[in-house]
């Protein structure tokens, strides 16, 4: 990070920690393709099995793993190549769902970004498509008690994994650089990969191209490194929920489950982009809703399913936490934020 600046945007990417720099150093003083078959070629194969072996064990999961370069080619890989007549996603998918599912049908959530599934939606052929935590609002789906009826669930965790236990679900996208991991490296885990369809290559027939083992190396060290922080985010959200509603400004999905490490905020009367700019100069990194979007500032599509209006819509920014943030980080937000506010008002 920049020096002397504050960095609330890690729901875009948090910093690698330590642990993981250290692990993907080492790996790549020396590594060979796993794939070759010589002695070398070997060694890294039973390291980049060892990785996928705690990667299992961290994240609490039995199933197969293949590593891909980051959620979006793991969303891509098990939502196009699935075995199931129809694909179904909720209305507040990542960018990277609803880029592959164009023709699906989509869930509507309530005001509080909740998923609404009726009858028959989850039976039989279909794939649900269901983002266990939401990039923008934080809003958990309570996936484990969704009626499924027989569906294969489908669970984007790029937000969640490392931080909450993962849903019962059948396939998950992860993301390292979510968790502290380094950038360009996930996995597609899958129950049965008997689920999708396979394409050649390495990773067991169902990902081509040489494994990034250096990067993999790394996102096991981070799930391992992964302290108890949680606790403490959400006491640093909830102080900061209030400064905001004490200050004129609107908490999102206020009263839903959220994930402690991420919230949106709306400030009446300034837009997404003026807040930006402001807090960019006042040395704050923040976000208007997605990474993969917001270079474009295009209006929240999150935030339409969730009922909001374009005008008030666009005056919502994104904070979001990680291990380090702390009680003056939170108080130096507050305090620039609440002089934007006072500003409107005067």
């Amino acid at each position: 990070m920049v020096a002397d600046r504050l960095y609330l945007d890690h729901a875009a990417t948090t910093p690698m920690l330590r642990e993981a720099q250290d692990a993907m150093i080492a790996a790549m003083r020396g590594w060979a393709n796993p794939s070759s078959p010589h002695a070398d070629g070997r060694a890294a194969r039973a390291g980049l099995e060892d990785a996928r072996a705690r990667i299992g064990a961290a994240l609490g999961w039995d199933g197969s793993i293949l590593f891909t370069s980051g959620a979006s080619e793991a969303i891509a890989i098990a939502l196009t190549r699935a075995k199931a007549a129809r694909i179904v996603t909720s209305a507040v998918e990542h960018d990277a769902v609803l880029r592959v599912t164009k023709d699906a049908g989509r869930l509507a959530v309530d005001g509080d970004g909740l998923v609404r599934l009726p009858q028959g939606q989850g039976e039989g052929d279909a794939l649900l498509a269901i983002q266990h935590v939401n990039n923008e609002t934080g809003v958990i789906q309570p996936l484990d008690r969704m009626e499924r009826n027989g569906a294969i669930l489908f669970a984007d965790c790029a937000q969640s994994a490392g931080k909450l236990p993962l849903p019962d679900a059948d396939m998950i996208a992860i993301s390292a650089h979510k968790f502290g991991g380094p950038p360009g490296v996930g996995a597609l885990l899958i129950r049965d990969l008997a689920l999708i369809e396979p394409s050649g290559g390495q990773e067991q027939g169902y990902r081509a191209g040489t494994e990034n083992l250096p990067a993999i190396l790394a996102m096991a060290a981070a799930l391992e490194a992964r302290s108890e922080w949680l606790a403490r985010a959400g006491t640093l959200r909830a102080r900061l929920d209030a400064a905001i509603e004490a200050g004129g400004g609107e908490v999102i999905a206020r009263n839903a489950p959220r994930l402690p490490a991420i919230a949106s905020y709306r400030m009446p009367g300034l837009s997404a982009r003026a807040q930006l700019i402001q807090f960019d100069l006042a040395g704050i990194s923040v976000s208007a809703g997605s990474a993969c979007s917001s270079g474009s500032l295009k209006s929240s599509h999150v935030l339409r399913a969730m009922g909001w209006e374009e005008g008030a819509a666009s005056e919502v920014v994104r904070v979001s936490f990680g291990p380090h943030t702390c009680d003056s980080d939170v108080d130096s937000f507050i305090a620039v934020w609440t002089r934007m506010a006072e500003r409107i008002r005067s």
